[in-house]
């Protein structure tokens, strides 16, 4: 049987993504994301943040980097990978997430709800209820207030 490792996430970027490429000409977009967890601590609930840092490699990376941007909330799919390398004679390690899929989420910082990249399935649109695609945010004057403060898909 074969083992799992399987990393679904939702937090915001901590910084804005640098995309760089391998001698090898591939794409390598690395970003970081900060998870907020609340714990109870005596009587009092605190907030404690979690940081974890992100690759994305090839088209994806390319095609995503413009919106991954500092504040940005993003839904990662992947796997963990831990990179070894030697430093100085001291032996150190470094465990990523290797995204296969991200979902870009809300509307805060980096812009509109633009949809996700697959690594199997190429980009998603996101669609309203009808099935046709949502016009840009900036085409023309903003939607009639319809009471709700988020923009639910359903």
């Amino acid at each position: 049987m074969a083992d799992i490792n399987h990393v679904v996430l939702v937090g915001r970027l901590t910084r804005d993504a640098e995309l760089k490429y391998t001698a090898g000409g591939q794409a390598v977009c690395k970003f970081s994301i900060a998870i907020n967890r609340r714990r109870k601590s005596g009587e009092q609930w605190v907030d404690e943040a979690n940081f974890f840092d992100i690759v994305l490699w090839g088209r994806q990376g390319e095609s995503l980097n413009q919106y991954l941007v500092k504040g940005k909330q993003v839904g990662i799919d992947g796997e963990l990978r831990q990179d070894r390398w030697e430093q100085d004679g001291q032996n150190r390690s470094k465990v990523e997430i290797v995204a296969n899929n991200i979902q870009l989420l809300g509307s805060g910082p980096g812009g509109a709800n633009t949809g996700g990249y697959s690594q199997g399935g190429g980009y998603q649109e996101h669609r309203n209820e009808g099935g046709a695609e949502r016009p840009p945010r900036d085409s023309g004057p903003p939607p009639a207030d319809d009471g709700f403060a988020d923009d639910i898909p359903f």
